[in-house]
């Protein structure tokens, strides 16, 4: 048996043996970047049932408006709400547009026809959003909760998305994506439910939920 200790045993300082990973880790990952080389606009698709996914779709917004990249953002449910993230976005009114178009929730308006009404109206915002080139990034908050209960056709919103304007990426957000669009998207995240305090009785609260 060879009495030299392997390099890589115990016996290494685990300094070393820590850089060493660390380094074969670091080739590996710029082998991998080295084959990244496509750009085009995204459509990304936050969804599940666990709480983020509006704050994941703010905070792209951030980024942009830290790039100098103007943004259109269409909330389709809360814009009933007066949350802190459209108090800040909307403070750039340089780069964002901001439109809360939304009544609340479906058990809160308990109308069919004005929740449709409401809908309509934010999609033909969004339209015109998806067709200005002057946006980099479109984010269409709670859409998928809106087509969930039909109140938007889906083929049609597909197809503005299709066509949106070159280099655009979209954001769609909320619960119960349809197939559809997860098919078509570039990259999706699915939010899961762990834990959540409103099941102990603690209500929303500012610089959580809003």
């Amino acid at each position: 048996m060879n009495s030299d200790h392997d390099e890589t045993g115990p016996e290494q300082d685990p300094d070393a043996r820590h850089h060493d990973k660390m380094a074969k880790k670091k080739a590996a990952r710029d082998r991998l970047m080295a084959k990244k080389t496509d750009q085009r606009p995204l459509l990304i698709v936050h969804t599940g049932a666990g709480k983020g996914k509006s704050s994941a779709a703010f905070g792209m917004a951030l980024r942009c408006i830290g790039h100098g990249m103007p943004v259109g953002i269409i909330q389709f449910i809360k814009g009933a709400w007066d949350t802190a993230e459209r108090r800040v976005l909307s403070s750039f009114d340089d780069l964002v547009t901001f439109r809360a178009m939304g009544e609340g929730f479906t058990w809160e308006t308990q109308d069919r026809a004005r929740d449709i009404a409401s809908a309509a109206a934010a999609w033909e915002a969004a339209r015109m959003l998806l067709a200005d080139p002057k946006y980099a990034m479109v984010i269409l908050d709670e859409l998928n909760v809106v087509l969930r209960y039909g109140y938007l056709p889906l083929e049609p919103v597909l197809e503005s998305i299709r066509t949106r304007a070159p280099g655009q990426h979209v954001v769609v957000t909320g619960r119960n994506a349809p197939d559809a669009l997860l098919a078509e998207a570039d990259l999706v995240t699915e939010m899961t439910l762990v834990k959540h305090p409103f099941r102990d009785g603690v209500k929303a609260q500012p610089g959580v939920e809003y």
